[in-house]
C-alpha cells in the first residue's frame, strides 16, 4: 500500500508540475505560435489550456474524488493523444511529439495507481 501511495503522488505531482505552470504562458507568443503552426485555432488552445489547468487541479487536490477526478484523467488522456497525433501529422516524428506521449505515460500511471490507491 505504501508503494502504491508513493509512485501515486510522484507520477500525479510530476502532471501538476508539468500542467499547473501552463497557465502563465496560455497567452504567450511561444504558446501562439505553436498552435498556429500546428493550424489550431487561438480560441480552442485558450480553452484547452484552460481546461488542462483545472484538470490539473482536480488530480493534486486530494478533496476531489470519484466521477470527477476520473473526468480529469480522460480529458487530459485527450488532450495528450491529440497532441501527439497533431505534432505527428504536421512535424513528424520530433522530440515535442516524443513529450506528449512520455506525458500520456505518466498520466496512465498516475490512473493506475490512483485505482490501486482507492481500491486498497
Amino acid at each position: 500500500m505504501k508503494k502504491e501511495k508513493i509512485i501515486y503522488w510522484i507520477s500525479t505531482g510530476i502532471l501538476g508540475l508539468f500542467i499547473l505552470p501552463g497557465i502563465f504562458f496560455i497567452n504567450s507568443s511561444f504558446a501562439l505560435e505553436g498552435m498556429q503552426h500546428l493550424g489550431i485555432p487561438s480560441w480552442l488552445g485558450l480553452e484547452v489550456g484552460i481546461a488542462s489547468f483545472v484538470a490539473g487541479l482536480v488530480l493534486v487536490i486530494p478533496f476531489f474524488k470519484g466521477w470527477v477526478k476520473e473526468q480529469a484523467y480522460t480529458g487530459l488522456g485527450i488532450v495528450y493523444l491529440s497532441a501527439f497525433f497533431g505534432h505527428l501529422s504536421v512535424d513528424g516524428l520530433v522530440p515535442t511529439t516524443l513529450q506528449a506521449l512520455v506525458m500520456f505515460g505518466i498520466l496512465l500511471l498516475s490512473y493506475v495507481y490512483y485505482h490501486k490507491v482507492k481500491n486498497s
